[in-house]
C-alpha cells in the first residue's frame, strides 16, 4: 500500500502550533515560577552602630501605607494558594472536622457575684460569646450584658476585653478593637435600657475601673505608637469637666494601668516593667482624692498586692526569687513592716494567690507542675489538692467572694478536656461542675501522655511533656510535632487540645520542650533562658529534637517544629544552627529581626522588652543578640520546608519581621523545599477572632505538614 503524505501546509500548521505551544509552555512555567518564588525588590539600607555595619536589603518593607508592600504581601498569600491547592480539600475538610468537634451552643459555668450570677454563652454558628447574668437565683429571666456578635457585625475583626460591671449593677464598661492593634475603645452601656451613654476612651488598653460612686471610671491611655500604656484618666459621667490625668509614668520601660482590689475598698494603679513594680492606692469611695504610693519602686523587686479586713497582702520576691507572701498593715505600707506568712522556698516558685475569709490559696509551682495550696487562717493546716496525673495544668478560677469556703479552680492535661472545678476548702469535696464537651468520638482512654526528662549538654534535666495515640510503635519512623516557647518565663503547660486530635488520630506525636526562658522549674530556669544566656533556650530545643530522634519517637525526615512570636524567634534560631534536625518548621507571627527592632524605640513594646533581650544600644548586648537573631544569621544553606504566618496589623511582632525573613530565606537558601508566608490582612498578633474562623490557620497548618508528608487523610463526611 502507498504511504500517504501529509501535505505541507499542515505540516507547517502543525509547526507553528508547536512553536507556539512551546511558547505558552514556557511563558506558563515562567508565570507558575512567578507564582512558586515571588521576589522582593531589594535596596539597600546600611544599618551601623558600635563600628558594625549591617545590610538589610528589604528595610523599606517597614511601612504598611506603602502599596508595593500590601502588593508583596498579596502575592505571597496568593503563591501559598496556589502552591497548596491540591491540599485544599485537605484543608476545607480539616477545618470542617475541627470545628465539628466544637459544642455549637454552649455556656460556661456561671460565677456569683454582688447578687447575680455571670455567665457565657454562645450560639449555634455564630463567632462570638454573649455575655449574661441572672439575679438571685438561675431561674430567674436573663439580663443581657454584650452581645459580641452584634459588635462584630460588619468587621473582619473584633476582640472585646474589659468587661465590668459598675457597683450598683447598673451600667457595664467595655473595651473594643475591630483592627487587630489592641488599641481599644471603652464604651459604656446602661444593662437596662441597652443603651450605651455618650461615652467613647479612645486607644486605650480596654479595661476601665469604677469607683464606688457608680459614676468615676479610671482607665489607661496607650501611646498609639509604641502602644505603652503611659497614663491614667478620670471621668465622671455626666460632667462636661474634661478628664482628668491622675497618673503619668514617664519612664518609657514602664506601663501603668488601674483596677480594683478583691475587697472592692481600693483602687491600685500598677505601673510595672520585666524586673520592678510600683503600686499607688486610693479609697475606692473617695475618687477624687490624689493616689498615694503604696511602696517606692526599686530595680530587681516585683510584687503584687491585694487587700482584705486591715491588711495588705502582697507576693514578693525581695530577697525571695521564687517570691513569698506577706502582709502589712494598711497604714504601713513600706517593706520594712512587711511580715512573712509564707517563706521562700529554693524548690517552690509562688506564682498567684487568693485570700478568702478563712483560707488563703495560693497557686505554687514544684517540679515543673502547678500545685494549689490552701492555709487556713490562724491554723497549721496546710492541704494541697490532688490532681491525679503525671503531668496536668490546674490554676485558680474566678473566685470574687470572700466569705465562701468553696474555691473555683481549672484543670486539664493533654488527654483531658478543659474542666471547671468546686472544690470545699472544708470538707475537700470536690465538684467537676463542667468539663469541655468534644464532639464525635474521642476517649482520654486512648492517649498515651506523659514526661520525659532530656539530658541538656550543660547537664540540666529538660521536661518534655508528651502524648499519642496508644498502639503506635515507637520505631523512629512517626511524624512528631515539637512546640516551644521559652522566653518572658511564660510556661506552655501540658492543655488538651481538640483541633490537636486531627493529628493524633493520624499517626502523629505531640510534644512540648519546657526549655530554658520559660519558668517551670522556678525564676533560675527563666533567667538561665534570657539576655546573656539566651543561646540556653536555642540549645535546651536542639537537644530536645535530637533526644527524641535517639529514643526512636521520631527521626529527622518526620520531625516537625512550631513555635509563635518569641517562639518563633526560637524557631528561626534553630533552623539557622541545625536545618538538618527537621523536616519542616511553622513560625507563627515569628519575632525574627530583634536587633533592628530593638534599636527603634518608635515600634511598640521596644523600652519595655530591655529586660527580657538586653539594649543593643550596649555593645555587648548587641554583638550577643546578633549571633542568634534569625534574621541576621540567614545564609546559603539548605533549610527544611517552612511555613511562615504573620498579622498585618500586629501590635507586638510587626508584619514586615516575618515577611523581611521570607524574602531573605528566597534569596539565599540552597534548598527546593516549600518557603510559604501566610499574612492574615484583617488581624493583629493573635490571628483571627472568631471562635470558628481562628481554625483557618489551624487547617492551613495541618495540612502543610500533611503535604510534606504526601498524606491526604480520609474524612467522615
Amino acid at each position: 500500500m502507498e504511504k500517504k503524505m501529509m501535505p505541507r501546509f499542515y505540516l507547517f500548521r502543525i509547526a507553528i502550533l508547536i512553536f507556539l505551544g512551546g511558547i505558552f509552555y514556557s511563558c506558563k512555567n515562567k508565570f507558575n515560577d512567578m507564582m512558586q518564588q515571588p521576589i522582593a525588590e531589594k535596596n539597600d539600607t546600611i544599618l551601623e552602630i558600635h563600628g558594625d555595619k549591617r545590610v538589610d536589603p528589604y528595610f523599606w518593607m517597614n511601612n504598611r501605607e506603602n502599596p508595593k508592600v500590601i502588593d508583596y504581601l498579596n502575592d505571597e498569600n496568593a503563591y501559598l494558594d496556589n502552591v497548596m491547592s491540591d491540599y485544599k480539600e485537605v484543608r476545607e475538610d480539616l477545618f470542617k472536622e475541627i470545628i465539628s468537634r466544637i459544642k455549637q451552643t454552649d455556656e460556661s459555668v456561671p460565677y456569683f457575684s454582688s447578687g447575680y450570677y455571670y455567665y457565657t454563652r454562645f450560639e449555634e454558628a455564630k463567632e462570638y460569646p454573649i455575655y449574661c447574668r441572672k439575679k438571685d437565683t438561675l431561674k430567674n429571666e436573663e439580663e443581657l450584658l454584650i452581645d459580641v456578635n452584634q459588635l462584630a457585625a460588619g468587621s473582619k475583626f473584633c476582640s472585646v476585653v474589659g468587661i465590668n460591671i459598675s457597683p450598683d449593677n447598673k451600667y457595664v464598661s467595655y473595651g473594643i478593637d475591630t483592627v487587630g492593634r489592641r488599641l481599644y475603645n471603652i464604651k459604656v452601656k446602661n444593662i437596662k435600657t441597652g443603651v450605651h451613654l455618650d461615652i467613647n476612651f479612645e486607644n486605650t488598653i480596654g479595661f476601665a475601673e469604677w469607683a464606688e460612686d457608680n459614676k468615676t471610671l479610671f482607665y489607661s491611655v496607650k501611646d498609639i505608637n509604641t502602644l505603652r500604656s503611659y497614663k491614667v484618666m478620670r471621668h465622671i459621667i455626666g460632667s462636661d469637666k474634661p478628664d482628668v490625668e491622675v497618673y503619668t509614668e514617664t519612664d518609657e520601660t514602664f506601663s501603668c494601668m488601674a483596677y480594683k482590689c478583691k475587697s472592692d475598698q481600693y483602687i491600685f494603679i500598677k505601673s510595672e516593667n520585666k524586673i520592678s513594680t510600683e503600686f499607688w492606692m486610693l479609697d475606692a469611695y473617695k475618687p477624687s482624692n490624689p493616689f498615694r504610693l503604696f511602696m517606692k519602686r526599686e530595680s530587681d523587686h516585683e510584687y503584687s498586692l491585694d487587700h482584705y479586713a486591715d491588711s495588705f497582702y502582697i507576693m514578693t520576691n525581695w530577697e525571695a526569687k521564687n517570691f513569698r507572701l506577706m502582709s502589712t498593715a494598711i497604714d504601713k505600707t513600706t517593706k520594712e513592716n512587711w511580715k512573712e506568712i509564707i517563706p521562700h522556698r529554693p524548690d517552690v516558685m509562688i506564682e498567684d494567690f487568693d485570700v478568702f475569709d478563712k483560707f488563703m490559696v495560693v497557686a505554687e509551682r514544684k517540679n515543673g507542675l502547678m500545685q494549689i495550696r490552701i492555709n487556713k487562717w490562724f491554723s497549721d493546716q496546710v492541704d494541697y489538692i490532688n490532681f491525679g496525673e503525671e503531668d496536668y495544668t490546674a490554676a485558680m478560677g474566678h473566685n470574687p467572694e470572700f466569705n465562701t469556703a468553696w474555691l473555683r479552680y481549672g484543670y486539664t492535661s493533654l488527654t483531658t478536656p478543659a474542666s471547671t472545678f468546686d472544690y470545699n476548702m472544708e470538707s475537700h469535696e470536690k465538684v467537676l461542675k463542667k468539663q469541655q464537651e468534644v464532639l464525635g468520638a474521642f476517649s482520654p482512654n486512648d492517649y498515651e501522655a506523659k514526661r520525659l526528662f532530656v539530658p541538656s549538654r550543660d547537664g540540666k534535666m529538660i521536661p518534655v511533656s508528651i502524648v499519642y495515640k496508644k498502639g503506635i510503635i515507637l520505631d523512629g519512623t512517626n511524624p512528631l510535632l515539637l512546640y516551644g516557647y521559652g522566653s518572658y518565663g511564660h510556661n506552655v503547660d501540658p492543655m488538651f487540645s481538640s483541633p490537636r486530635l486531627s493529628l493524633l488520630n493520624r499517626g502523629f506525636i505531640f510534644a512540648i520542650a519546657h526549655i530554658r526562658g520559660s519558668q517551670i522549674y522556678g525564676r533560675e530556669w527563666y533567667e538561665d533562658g534570657k539576655l546573656l544566656h539566651k543561646m540556653n533556650t536555642f540549645n535546651d530545643f536542639i537537644d530536645c529534637a535530637e533526644y527524641l530522634i535517639k529514643q526512636k519517637y521520631t527521626c529527622p525526615k518526620s520531625l516537625f517544629a512550631q513555635g509563635g512570636s518569641a517562639g518563633g524567634l526560637l524557631i528561626g534560631a534553630v533552623i539557622n544552627m541545625r536545618p538538618d534536625l527537621f523536616k519542616a518548621v511553622v513560625a507563627q507571627v515569628p519575632f525574627v529581626d530583634v536587633i533592628s527592632t530593638m534599636l527603634d524605640e518608635s515600634i511598640p513594646l521596644t523600652t519595655g522588652e530591655y529586660d527580657e533581650w538586653g539594649n543593643p544600644n550596649n555593645k555587648d548586648y548587641y554583638h550577643y543578640m546578633k549571633s542568634y537573631s534569625p534574621y541576621d544569621n540567614v545564609s546559603s544553606k539548605e533549610y527544611p520546608a517552612m511555613l511562615v504566618t504573620s498579622g498585618l496589623h500586629d501590635s507586638q511582632v510587626q508584619y514586615w519581621e516575618p515577611t523581611k525573613w521570607v524574602a531573605k530565606l528566597r534569596e539565599l537558601k540552597k534548598d527546593s523545599n516549600l518557603l510559604l508566608l501566610h499574612t492574615n490582612m484583617d488581624a493583629g498578633h493573635g490571628g483571627a477572632s472568631g471562635r470558628f474562623e481562628a481554625h483557618k490557620e489551624t487547617a492551613l497548618v495541618y495540612s502543610f505538614y500533611f503535604k510534606l508528608l504526601q498524606l491526604k487523610p480520609k474524612f467522615n463526611k
